[in-house]
């Protein structure tokens, strides 16, 4: 089996991940970061109708008559098989009777044949939506706090803390490239992205344990005088193969989901399957080309700091 010389190749990996990471923050700068209703507050409309209506030209409608920054999706319920049109104003403020007269009226107008009928409305404070963001950053960064304890204390023989510490960068990465395809896509952040980041976080930890065990018994196979470097690029080689396959099978499930989404037009699968397909590529390659050269480079430096000392 030849060796990877993944360490050699670490600076090009790097590279390629700042490059992502910079073009999610340029597009955050430039088209800004949309916060569904769940984290901003606002409020939800239902309509039932007949036929057929354009989703995107009633967000259009009804942000031209109101101002107000909205968004609709179809939906088939499909117990009744009615047609939903449900529409979202994201707003600091709950929506007033005479707004929701004006966008009954600039609807029926717009389709006479559709036989539009008001079903219900939904609101949200804003305090309630922001108590939800922060709760669900909350989670992640918990997440994070527990696998560091956690990859610490089980790989203590070959120095847990550092282990931990760079499988935590690695997860960082994947959950920056997940909220940067939100971002992209203008896909507005709400539970699916919470739900997205923390599926990412606990399958890309997965993959990064699967190498550090790895290395664990290479330590032992491979002897003490084996340089980090041998030993780290050894156990990748090792370990991606299955790292790959099970990716390619979650990828191509997931990619299924996603399909079947859009057939059926179900936003809210949509929201979490895309971000998820470029989550699962972000995890097997930080687990292969970020965790492992990384914890490289930090046993290295242990290494020159106590070769000064001696």
């Amino acid at each position: 089996m030849k060796v990877i010389n993944f360490f050699k190749n670490r600076y090009i990996y790097f590279t390629i991940s700042i490059a992502i990471i910079l073009t999610g923050v340029v597009f955050a700068l430039t088209n800004g970061i949309k916060l569904d209703i769940q984290f901003q507050g606002g409020s939800i409309l239902k309509y039932t109708y007949t036929g057929t209506i354009n989703s995107e030209e009633a967000a259009g409608l009804i942000e031209s008559a109101l101002g107000k920054e909205t968004t609709c999706q179809e939906q088939t319920v499909t117990a009744t098989n009615e047609q939903l049109l449900i529409i979202s104003l994201a707003d600091n403020e709950s929506i007033t009777s005479q707004e929701q007269e004006t966008i009954t009226s600039t609807l029926m107008e717009s389709y006479p044949d559709a036989n539009l009928k008001f079903a219900e409305s939904l609101s949200v404070e804003p305090f309630t939506g922001a108590r939800f963001f922060r709760n669900g950053i909350i989670a992640i960064l918990l997440s994070f706090a527990l696998i560091l304890v956690y990859v610490g204390y089980r790989f203590r023989k070959i120095g847990g803390f550092s282990a931990g510490f760079m499988a935590i960068v690695a997860l960082f990465h994947d959950a920056f490239v997940v909220t940067a395809v939100f971002i992209i896509f203008q896909i507005p952040l709400n539970d699916s992205f919470i739900a997205a980041v923390l599926t990412i976080i606990g399958f890309s930890i997965n993959d990064t344990i699967v190498i550090y065990d790895r290395i664990r018994e290479n330590k032992t196979i491979m002897g003490p005088k084996t340089s980090t470097e041998d030993l780290v690029n050894t156990s990748i080689t090792q370990s991606m193969t299955r790292s790959i396959n099970t990716n390619i099978a979650v990828f191509a499930s997931i990619t299924i989901v996603y399909i079947f989404a859009q057939i059926y037009n179900i936003e809210s699968i949509k929201d979490f399957a895309l971000p998820m397909m470029f989550g699962t590529v972000s995890g097997c390659y930080s687990t292969i080309c970020i965790a492992g050269p990384l914890w490289t480079m930090w046993k290295n430096h242990e290494a020159k700091v106590k070769l000064k000392r001696a």
